[in-house]
């Protein structure tokens, strides 16, 4: 059993690795019970741990080789069971053989399951700026 801060280094490189189109590490660290939801960036709700995550392994398969992430924490606590993370993911994705930045206002929730932090919730949008 490890904890969160430790835990947060592998969920952010598994964020990496889902910019580089690798969703293994991401659909691993996500729940596979219920309750699991997640709020994208497109607009839409997820709920249901199987919908979930086919969606990370659908996401992130569209991206190409050459991303990248890096989280900005703004706040992370841990208490028993249950965790969470919220700042901004800072990525750039390959699509269509583009390079694509997206800055993304994030809050993710945890789970311990087994000894294991699991992901049962993903709010993702679009950080505003002033451009």
């Amino acid at each position: 059993m490890s904890g969160f801060s430790e835990f947060m280094k592998i969920r952010e490189a598994a964020a990496e690795a889902f910019t580089r189109g690798k969703t293994g590490e991401v659909v691993a660290l996500s729940t596979s019970q219920e309750p699991a939801s997640f709020f994208g960036p497109d607009g839409n709700i997820l709920r249901g741990a199987a919908g979930v995550r086919s969606a990370y392994d659908e996401g992130g398969s569209q991206f190409g080789a050459g991303g990248d992430s890096r989280f900005e924490i703004v706040h992370a606590a841990e208490g028993g069971d249950i965790a969470y993370w919220a700042g901004v993911q800072e990525a750039v994705v390959e699509i269509g053989g583009r390079r694509v930045a997206m800055s993304l206002r994030v809050t993710e929730l945890f789970r311990r399951e087994n000894g294991e932090w699991k992901l049962v919730h993903r709010h993702a949008d679009a950080l505003r700026t002033d451009e």
